[in-house]
């Protein structure tokens, strides 16, 4: 099985930094896309950003300019560096990976377990 674990999450004031990662581990073939979500209470789960597999990256608009989301493929490692944090990037974030097990399967999305992410003075 696909595995993600996610770590990097914490308090911090705004404008603080943090960065996120998350390691998929198990069986993998091949991964496609990889990227970050959120979901802040009472509100609906939204795309971060995504990076593919030949490195375009996505952004919501509310983070553009702040968050940086890059990989390392030899360690199936996603990150999110978020800087300048404001109290409404408050939520938990989760990776998303959308990966094959093998040739015998399609790419199949999976998730990490979620980090906080709390921004408050």
């Amino acid at each position: 099985q696909v595995q993600l674990v996610e770590s990097g999450g914490g308090s911090v004031q705004p404008g603080g930094s943090l960065r996120l990662r998350c390691a998929a581990t198990g069986s993998i073939f091949s991964i496609n896309t990889m990227g970050w979500f959120r979901q802040a209470p009472g509100k609906q789960r939204e795309l971060v950003a995504a990076i593919t597999s030949t490195d375009t990256t996505n952004y919501a608009d509310s983070v553009k300019g702040r968050f940086t989301i890059s990989r390392d493929n030899a360690k199936n490692t996603v990150y999110l560096q978020m800087n300048r944090l404001k109290p409404e990037d408050t939520a938990v974030y989760y990776c998303n990976v959308n990966a094959r097990r093998s040739l015998i399967f399609s790419y199949a999305d999976y998730w990490g377990q979620g980090t906080q992410v709390t921004v408050s003075s």
